[in-house]
């Protein structure tokens, strides 16, 4: 099918479709491409195609052209003629209608009833047999679009790490049962910057939400079959386009401004952006998975490859891997995070199996691998806020702490060492001790600050926090997997009862087990993460891997019971009462000295007797109460105009043991008091002050004291 349309030679970037006011100029590199064609589809009939074209140029790989008159919301594919050579890493098939990697926007999903493989699957060489059938009705189709926008005075809101305090959240999730959401807006962008949930986020304190997946992703065949979905996300198809399932309007790039419009309602409420994105592998799975964007385009050049090539690297676990110490995949990368910034005004990324990005040569891990040092060096991408799921599937794969500064980092030895201590568990005194004081032994050797630690206690992958108390073994029986999906190591302990009851003591101790991980966390050093629901103690019934779980079991339920009310102003109080405290907010690492002729040491451990820890303490194997003193006259670094920052001493008791224990409060110093600011055995105690001598501590909780400071918060 040949255009009629005058075809001019166009230039080899930007990559992707680019509309200058008068036409449109598309770009696509391929090293092993022969030719390439752009095909165009009716927008009433997207699985119509009306017209087809060559791109009449080719420059250092980047085959391109410009077509006058070409408007947004143009629907298009691409076909890609080449070798067909699974056997030396290419799969060109110019039957398969591709996903352009650079297209802003899609419109449609893929069919799996359609013809969407490479190869026959009912032939017995299976993909080493070309398909030549077409796909294009079964395709998602890239759109045109206009990058104009009016952002007014929006800007990146840069706020510090030191105050920072996200939260992890499902665009669809957070706003599907939300009564303040209007009902056309519930599960989508628009939905999330609405008055509701914005209110409810400003209220909590958080600064920064952290989104699951938003760029475009496919839903899985297998998932399909079973009539589940793919609800995370975490199988992407492009890596520029807003997936569009969360567009309130479904107009052709329709998701493209509403995307913007939920970024800058954020900003004006002083909440940042941060995406969750999947750069470690796509939705097309391994040789045997389906053709529609990379793999025929340039499969050798985009995804790792073994060394016949035919079979892919897989250091994710979904079957392939994307190759970023490829020169141009790095580009790639890069691109998209740089578009994500300059044109849809995010703050920051958190990068899912991030330990991929730094595997070079022959796939071991570096953390000087050149696709660091690009994103590192880059003027825009090296100051918003980079934060990496430091391990994956293969060899080697666990890297907390090996990743090179600015990185932050999700400290996975942060909740495990949490989850232990609070369950009983025998020999957790020095790593818990490590992990609520910035964890300085995994960054500090690197010179890197106590914020690389991103401490977090739950997230959207394992049981929520109301779960972690309430379950000691997965229930994901809705998933359609026997039960054999998810993780089975947990440290979660059910308190003495699986699932929900209806003993009030049971009841009890899950409430204060929640409020002593909740307390715990945002009283430790670093940066603290939550998963929303987790503040109102929102369930899954169990299920530790609800991934394909778009229904009830995944949407936070906003209808509160006086439990689930009080558990959420005991977060709020939390986070507000960390925003006040410059000792919560260190930005160097505790050297447990006095300074500044400081009346307290930055930190010191005390046990339950009142006198101080010793290197002998640690190692005791029972040692489950113990309590930490932080000095808020001994802060090292001074404020922004290079005053010394002087704020409260905080003094937290833990008890981890089951009975209740008497501890003996140290002394405040000179010329003040402790005041007991909560305690979460009893709600109703707080704000008061405390005289000399002993506290009895019931089993399992935690208590904060603080003496009032000359405060000048950094």
């Amino acid at each position: 099918m040949s255009s009629k349309r005058e075809i001019w030679p166009g230039k080899p970037w930007p990559r992707g479709a680019t509309f200058d006011g008068s036409g449109t100029n598309f770009a696509v590199y391929s090293q092993v491409a022969t030719r390439v064609e752009v095909c165009l589809f009716d927008r009433a009939d997207p699985t119509k195609e009306v017209e087809r074209f060559d791109l009449p140029m080719s420059t250092e790989f980047v085959w391109h052209g410009y077509v006058p008159d070409l408007e947004p919301g143009t629907l298009y594919g691409l076909r890609v003629h080449g070798p067909y050579e699974p056997e030396k890493g290419h799969r060109c098939n110019p039957h398969k209608l591709l996903v352009d990697p650079y297209a802003k926007a899609l419109h449609g999903e893929v069919d799996w009833k359609q013809p969407v493989f490479g190869y026959p699957l009912d032939h017995p060489k299976k993909d080493l047999m070309r398909d030549e059938r077409d796909s294009a009705a079964g395709m998602p189709k890239g759109v045109v679009v206009s990058d104009f926008f009016d952002w007014g005075n929006d800007r990146r809101l840069d706020i510090p790490w030191r105050k920072t305090v996200i939260y992890e959240a499902h665009v669809r999730g957070l706003t599907m049962r939300h009564p303040g959401v209007p009902e056309h807006q519930r599960g989508t962008y628009a939905g999330l910057g609405s008055p509701a949930i914005i209110e409810h986020l400003q209220k909590l304190g958080v600064t920064s939400v952290e989104l699951l997946p938003v760029q475009e992703f496919a839903d899985d065949s297998f998932l399909n079959d079973k009539g589940l979905s793919n609800f995370w996300g975490y199988s992407t198809l492009n890596y520029f386009a807003p997936e569009q399932r969360y567009a309130s309007r479904k107009t052709p790039g329709g998701a493209v401004a509403e995307f913007k419009s939920m970024v800058k309602s954020l900003h004006a409420a002083g909440i940042e952006v941060i995406l969750d994105v999947v750069y470690n592998h796509t939705c097309e799975g391994n040789h045997l998975g389906p053709t529609l964007s990379f793999k025929g385009i340039d499969n050798a050049s985009y995804y790792w490859t073994m060394p016949e090539a035919r079979h892919y690297l897989d250091f994710t676990g979904c079957g392939n891997s994307l190759n970023a110490s490829n020169p141009q995949t790095a580009r790639f990368i890069v691109d998209s995070l740089r578009y994500w910034v300059e044109e849809m005004h995010v703050d920051g990324f958190r990068f899912d199996l991030a330990t991929v990005l730094g595997r070079t040569g022959k796939g071991g891990y570096d953390p000087n691998a050149p696709i660091f040092q690009i994103i590192n060096q880059d003027p825009v991408l090296g100051r918003v806020k980079l934060i990496a799921e430091p391990w994956d599937v293969g060899l080697g794969g666990y890297q907390v702490g090996g990743f090179p500064s600015p990185w932050h980092e999700w400290n996975g030895k942060y909740r495990d060492a949490l989850r232990k201590y609070w369950k009983g568990d025998e020999n957790q005194a020095a790593e818990v001790g490590y992990r609520l004081t910035g964890s300085a032994d995994l960054f500090a050797a690197a010179r890197r600050r106590p914020q690389a630690s991103i401490n977090f206690v739950t997230a959207h992958d394992g049981f929520t926090l109301h779960d972690l108390v309430t379950y000691s073994s997965k229930h994901n029986e809705a998933n359609g997997e026997h039960n054999r999906d998810g993780a089975d190591d947990n440290q979660a302990w059910n308190c003495g009862v699986e699932g929900e009851t209806d003993n009030k003591d049971i009841i009890s101790l899950r409430e204060r087990q929640k409020r002593n991980l909740m307390a715990s966390l945002f009283l430790s050093t670093g940066v603290p993460m939550i998963v929303a629901g987790d503040e109102m103690g929102r369930t899954q019934n169990g299920n530790n891997n609800a991934y394909c779980q778009d229904n009830e079991l995944s949407w936070v339920d906003w209808n509160l019971d006086k439990t689930r009310q009080d558990l959420l102003e005991f977060t709020r109080k939390l986070i507000q009462f960390r925003h006040g405290q410059p000792v919560l907010q260190r930005r160097r690492f505790f050297q447990g000295e006095h300074l500044w002729e400081s009346e307290h040491k930055d930190l010191a451990w005390f046990k339950p007797d009142g006198t101080e820890m010793g290197p002998e303490d640690w190692q005791k194997p029972f040692v489950r109460s113990l309590a930490f003193l932080l000095g808020g006259d001994a802060i090292p670094t001074p404020d922004e105009r290079g005053q010394r920052v002087n704020g409260d001493s905080l003094l937290v008791l833990l008890n981890a043991h089951h009975d209740t224990v008497a501890f003996t409060v140290p002394p405040p110093g000179e010329g003040g008091a402790w005041r007991l600011e909560l305690y979460t055995a009893d709600d109703k105690r707080g704000n008061e002050e405390m005289k000399p001598g002993k506290f009895e501590m019931a089993g399992r909780s935690l208590a904060v004291f603080r003496k009032p400071g000359n405060n000048n918060t950094p």
